[in-house]
């Protein structure tokens, strides 16, 4: 047990975070997942541990909190960057509504592929496991599109995000239904739903007022354990959690839209825009350091084993297909033409392998093999790095044939000579600054 004590504990650590931040390089530049190359590492890590006979540990604890961090921080990282204006509404509701209809569709099919090829499955615990196979990973998505234009990425970022609260939504309200006691049905579920987002705006609206008042330095992370706390006693009151998150990271990121009349005199607005300027770096380093750590423990506990299963191979495979075949009719209906890469952007990752976890006992199948799940995460990653490398080999062919270099100084230069002063180049720069934020 040597391999776990103190000190090397803190070396592998801090290993495995150095070696994470140089697979985002490489992911940038190869467009590699750097999620996959997180599960090698797991799984590589795993025989080392085996190795040294230490392969007794229960991992899954460990794994459980990382995931449910590692969510809210994902959630609160995509909210921040989520800017509600007029010009925006078209591009939120089709992203919604792609993500709603996608999730639904992907579930029922992926439900009856599972029902009929797995013994003793019903398909109400067909469902439960269809569903985290039908969310996508918006802690893939989200570092991955960085690279693609500025409507592209928005999508994927409003996509995701809808689509991990959405897929959340129904998992629970799916669990909730094992139990006829508890089971509150739809109009329940509604409610429960309302009853959520008027919480998360009243606690939103308290969090900003009191914390700009809040002259300590150290207040960045009292605002994340609030913000823990919050979540986790919402989820011992039944309360759809995430959605708490999702509303204060919109409040706190759109501050002009939501104080506004009388409201607006209680803001000191520069007070709390600090506090969003140092809350977002903050969440995005907390949501690296998480994401690191569970999809490395999550390649090291998975079981190799069960991909050599030809029915495994052959659930999954059904699976993927249904997955970009849903896809690719969702998006020429809401998207027109201009589909790619977008149809190859759909992977599965951490609420995936969180919510497979969080399967009721009474409704967990023993002839479901987990191998299942592993294979999906991998093929959605793989074809989603294919799609981006097409992708990127595109644009660069599509730029050096249309976009020659000397246009570009020749325009550069045209615009300079023709500026009045130097102080209309600064207020057009300004300007352009000021419409960038």
């Amino acid at each position: 047990m040597e391999i776990f004590s103190s000190y090397n504990l803190i070396i592998e650590i801090s290993v495995v975070i150095i070696l994470s931040f140089i697979f985002n390089g490489i992911a940038k530049r190869t467009n590699i997942p750097a999620v996959l190359m997180l599960i090698i590492l797991g799984i590589i890590l795993q025989y080392v541990i085996k190795a040294f006979n230490a392969d007794s540990i229960d991992f899954f604890p460990m794994l459980e909190v990382l995931g449910i961090v590692g969510l809210i921080m994902i959630v609160l990282e995509a909210a921040l960057e989520l800017k509600l204006k007029s010009d925006k509404l078209m591009p939120i509701l089709k992203s919604m509504a792609i993500a709603l209809i996608g999730l639904v569709a992907s579930t029922f099919i992926a439900a009856v592929i599972l029902k009929a090829l797995i013994d003793g499955m019903t398909m109400q615990s067909a469902w439960l496991y269809a569903t985290p196979l039908s969310i996508l990973s918006s802690a893939i998505i989200i570092p991955s599109v960085s690279s693609l234009n500025e409507a592209k990425k928005e999508f994927h970022v409003y996509e995701s995000t809808f689509s991990d609260i959405l897929g959340i939504m129904l998992f629970y309200f799916l669990t909730g239904r094992l139990n006829p006691a508890e089971d509150s049905g739809v109009g329940g579920f509604f409610l429960n739903l309302i009853l959520t987002i008027v919480i998360s705006l009243v606690a939103s609206y308290a969090i900003i007022l009191i914390f700009q008042k809040i002259k300590s330095q150290v207040k960045l992370f009292l605002l994340i354990a609030v913000l823990l706390l919050l979540y986790g006693l919402g989820k011992k009151m039944h309360l759809s959690s995430l959605i708490i998150i999702l509303i204060f990271g919109l409040v706190i990121a759109n501050m002009k839209l939501f104080f506004q009349g009388s409201l607006r005199q209680y803001l000191d607005f520069e007070k709390a825009k600090s506090i969003y300027h140092e809350l977002h770096v903050i969440t995005a380093e907390t949501a690296f350091v998480v994401r690191t750590l569970f999809f490395v423990i999550f390649g090291v506990t998975i079981v190799l084993s069960s991909l050599l299963s030809l029915k495994v191979t052959l659930i999954s495979i059904l699976i993927l297909i249904s997955i970009y075949a849903i896809r690719y009719g969702l998006l020429r209906l809401f998207m027109g033409k201009d589909i790619f890469p977008q149809l190859f952007i759909a992977p599965r990752g951490l609420i995936t392998v969180l919510l497979f976890y969080a399967i009721p006992a009474e409704a967990t199948i023993e002839g479901f093999e987990p191998g299942i799940l592993l294979f999906v995460i991998i093929g959605t990653s793989l074809v989603m790095t294919g799609g981006m490398i097409r992708d990127k080999k595109m644009n660069l062919q599509q730029g050096l044939g249309t976009t020659p270099v000397t246009d570009t100084i020749e325009e550069t230069e045209y615009f300079i000579n023709n500026a009045t002063d130097l102080s209309e180049l600064d207020g057009d720069a300004s300007a352009g600054e000021h419409d960038i934020k």
